[in-house]
């Protein structure tokens, strides 16, 4: 039996899913129909397309995936992938029953079928990989890069590209939450005494400058890189290890704005700040690849710190915000909420990681 960051990362993605699938949470209520009426509805429904057939598959296989590959590295490999595909299968159950109480959702039992199928698809895979050795590779792999309490660092490491999917006002400027917060407090308090009780920013909030934009990017790509420093050995893996995170923070900011804006404006984010700020943030991590390991957990304390107050003392602008509501109306709204909420609390569960980490007083240098 080993410690796996399988079972975190699958009990993470189980909670997202259940988010993507109830979202955006109003309107429940009894609809008058037996809620088990989508088990016999015909397959495949009136309406339906390929996108949806492959979100359905896509959004599972993960799942099982990591369901699978936690109980392989935890002593159960011949039941690993039935119990995987039988734990997705009824997870995928109970949100197409829970939805029939939502009226902006859809139960479908070609959905469940999807879903069934992405999960078993995800396990077999799994299996596969640990039959090849991959998993084997994985493991001394780890163990060759990783310090031995790796395992929280890992989990936010894997959940900072799914992070970045969500459009962001900054790129790389993740957890610009509070004045959405603001306005959706003062929605709920309108008509309650307890409006008075909220901290209303009385200032008009000035956007980012483009030094503000520039130091903004810089930090959220060194997060990353000194998150990573936190957990792996030092030497030249480190200086991979950034190289690495430079390239996946632009492809999947390229791939959000692909997303977002259509193919023709993939690149259109990089601003003339945004890759100075890049150049820098890559620049300042490579500087720091032989600082030991309780320093660069102290300064990624710093960095978050300060990377918030700035994202959070800027407002959206109105054309991010026309973004937002397009992915809030259009078909990626089940996506939206994963990517979303994962991009507003990313930041903060890695200041939690990261405190602390800083507390612990046998983490070596």
């Amino acid at each position: 039996m080993h410690k796996t960051s399988a079972w975190p990362l699958a009990l993470i993605y189980a909670a997202l899913i259940v988010f993507a699938s109830l979202f955006p949470f109003d309107g429940w209520r009894s609809q008058g129909v037996d809620p088990l009426v989508f088990l016999f509805a015909r397959i495949p429904p009136p309406y339906w397309t390929w996108f949806d057939v492959n979100i359905n598959i896509a959004g599972y296989a993960p799942l099982g995936f990591l369901l699978a590959l936690a109980l392989l590295r935890t002593g159960w490999p011949r039941l690993a992938v039935p119990m995987a595909f039988v734990a997705g299968t009824l997870l995928s159950l109970c949100m197409e029953f829970t939805q029939i109480y939502l009226p902006r959702r859809v139960p479908s039992n070609m959905d469940l079928a999807l879903n069934a199928v992405g999960t078993l698809a995800g396990a077999s895979l799994a299996a596969l990989l640990e039959k090849m050795g991959a998993i084997s590779r994985w493991s001394r792999f780890r163990e060759r890069w990783f310090v031995p309490q790796a395992r929280g660092g890992l989990v936010l490491l894997a959940m900072w590209p799914v992070a970045l999917l969500f459009p962001a006002s900054v790129p790389l400027g993740l957890g610009q939450m509070w004045e959405r917060l603001e306005m959706a407090l003062t929605e709920w308090l309108s008509d309650t005494p307890f409006l008075e009780w909220l901290p209303v920013t009385d200032d008009v909030m000035e956007p980012l400058s483009p030094g503000g934009e520039l130091v903004a990017v810089m930090l959220g790509l060194l997060i990353p890189c000194l998150l990573g420093y936190c957990i792996i050995r030092a030497g030249a893996r480190r200086v991979i290890f950034t190289l690495v995170v430079t390239a996946v923070g632009v492809l999947v900011t390229a791939l959000t704005f692909l997303l977002s804006y259509g193919p023709s404006h993939a690149w259109e984010w990089q601003s003339v700040p945004t890759r100075i700020g890049l150049l820098l943030g890559m620049v300042s991590a490579l500087l720091l690849v032989a600082v030991p390991r309780r320093v660069c957990a102290a300064l990624l304390l710093l960095a978050l710190m300060l990377h918030l107050n700035l994202l959070n003392q800027a407002p959206t602008s109105a054309y991010f915000a026309e973004t937002l509501q397009a992915w809030e109306q259009g078909r990626f709204i089940r996506f939206y909420g994963v990517a979303q909420w994962l991009g507003w609390v990313w930041p903060y569960a890695a200041l939690v990681y990261v405190v602390l980490r800083v507390s612990r007083r046998n983490d070596d240098a």
